[in-house]
């Protein structure tokens, strides 16, 4: 009887051993996987609060709104005591999306709330205004309402959502604008800053992989979006400039506007049956480039009509790996963006200098480098839909 009492005791010891072992084993992959999390924004899950260090120093083609030189994101920094500051001021963020679901704004929302965690100030609203103005609108004086120290935004129209954004600064809210300001608002006055990517060098990369898949020579057309949006203007722009300034023998045949991102199938569609001998289509960001891809395919001329365009969602990364209709394009770096907005914000509830442009570079993505890229610019291995077009 004592004997089997003490073989029990230590059949209990053992359990309890292995459980906790167990428990431990468990934890300890937890904290590999949070501090992976946070190395993604910021470099370390102590110490300053930086982008990524490992993101390359290359020259930043553009210019904010207003002509500003643009700073480099990578130059951001909150200290160790400025972020104590910071989290003792229990402060409340919100962000003012133009529209959402896309891996681009995922990253980029995923990364401003990453960094506010980090930085101990609440999400009190993310909003999608689903690329309409007027719902816009709505969705800043709804947020108003919740009285946030904090609002990070892209406008969707610079004109009609202007007056909603100055009813922010009347209520003392400190502005980040994404990609572009609202009309009328001075930088270190009426806004803290504006983060975006290099986008008229994303423009211009479209253009120089486009001249190098057509060897130097062809027809193209550009599909550009027709509103007040100084990004996606960029792109365009560059994308125009750099074929008529370094590819004589490409002529640019076609120029088409879009107001809807869904539009793009429709548009390429009409470009193709009015120019049957075109090479390739230029779209503004990967969702309407889906759609020309779609457009291309029905008329049957994948391997007459390529693609390049600007940002790098699953969709159009496939196509890429694939040798698909989509040959590369100019990536912003989404994550890093959101991790910059954040910081800018802690600039201005500490009342520290701000630049009034801030950019992070152009990253040039073809096969060659498509995985590598993705991981680079969203922090994760590319998704294995991606993986497995390489093969």
């Amino acid at each position: 009887m004592k004997k089997n009492l003490f073989l029990s005791v230590i059949l209990i010891f053992v359990l309890a051993a292995a459980l906790m072992g167990c428990g431990n084993s468990e934890k300890t992959s937890g904290e590999k996987e949070s501090t992976k999390k946070n190395e993604n924004y910021s470099g370390k899950a102590s110490g300053p609060l930086t982008i990524n260090p490992k993101i390359p120093d290359l020259e930043v083609q553009d210019k904010g709104p207003n002509g500003e030189k643009a700073v480099s994101a990578k130059s951001l920094q909150l200290t160790e005591e400025e972020l104590q500051k910071i989290k003792d001021g229990k402060y409340k963020a919100a962000i003012v999306m133009h529209y959402s679901g896309t891996d681009y704004m995922k990253a980029a929302v995923g990364a401003m709330k990453d960094t506010f965690k980090r930085m101990g100030i609440e999400v009190i609203a993310v909003t999608d205004a689903q690329f309409k103005a007027e719902k816009q609108v709505n969705d800043i004086e709804t947020v108003l309402a919740k009285k946030p120290d904090i609002m990070i935004s892209v406008p969707v129209d610079a004109v009609s959502t202007a007056p909603a954004y100055k009813k922010a600064v009347a209520q003392g809210v400190k502005l980040v604008f994404m990609d572009g300001a609202a009309k009328g608002l001075k930088p270190g006055k009426d806004y803290i800053s504006i983060v975006s990517g290099d986008n008229y060098g994303n423009g211009a990369l479209a253009a120089d992989i486009m001249a190098e898949k057509l060897g130097g020579k062809g027809k193209v057309g550009i599909i550009y979006h027709d509103v007040n949006f100084f990004v996606t203007k960029n792109r365009s722009d560059a994308f125009e400039a750099r074929i008529k300034e370094k590819y004589p023998n490409i002529k640019i045949v076609a120029k088409d506007g879009i107001t809807d991102p869904n539009k793009g199938e429709e548009v390429a569609s009409a470009m193709l049956t009015r120019n049957p001998g075109i090479d390739g289509i230029f779209a503004p960001w990967d969702v309407p480039a889906e759609g020309v891809m779609s457009a291309i395919r029905n008329a049957g001329k994948e391997k007459d009509v390529i693609v390049t365009t600007v940002d790098l969602g699953t969709n159009v990364a496939i196509s890429i790996a694939s040798d698909g209709i989509v040959k590369g394009l100019g990536a912003q770096l989404p994550y890093d963006q959101g991790v910059a907005q954040a910081i800018l914000a802690g600039y201005a509830l500490l009342g520290k200098e701000a630049p009034a442009y801030v950019a992070s570079p152009a990253i040039k993505v073809t096969k060659d480098n498509v995985l590598d890229s993705w991981k680079l610019i969203y922090g994760t291995e590319a998704p294995s839909t991606v993986k497995n077009a390489m093969k």
